[in-house]
């Protein structure tokens, strides 16, 4: 039961699309992630998602549009809603998300850049 501090937590790390666990809120997770470029489409069948956008610009893709998503505002993306967040092109952007602890990371999709496990900082 102390605070945490979220730019000390992201300086601990540099790697894109790799969340980082900072605290458990009953059965949801609360990740730091860095993003930047596009990632994979994908989605999540029983789970909701949050993105909360700390630094930067996040552009959430979907198959009918793009939400623009600006520092200090959330999205949420509906379970079974296929998306892909990326942010423009060499520019890096820092979310805080919420998401069940079961949810896989890229959904059912296999690809490089999925992570099955996330640190805890």
């Amino acid at each position: 039961m102390k605070p945490i501090n979220l730019s000390e937590k992201l300086s601990r790390f540099k790697d894109h699309w790799h969340p980082r666990q900072i605290a458990v809120v009953d059965q949801m997770q609360v990740l730091l992630a860095k993003l930047s470029g596009s990632f994979v489409w994908h989605q999540h069948q029983d789970q909701d998602e949050l993105f909360q956008v700390i630094r930067g610009t996040l552009y959430m893709e979907f198959r009918d549009r793009t939400e623009t998503v600006r520092e200090g505002e959330i999205i949420v993306v509906p379970k079974g809603v296929e998306h892909r967040p990326r942010t423009e092109e060499g520019k890096e952007v820092h979310v805080l998300l919420f998401e069940h602890q079961q949810t896989e990371h890229t959904g059912g999709v296999s690809h490089p850049v999925t992570q099955t496990h996330y640190p805890k900082i």
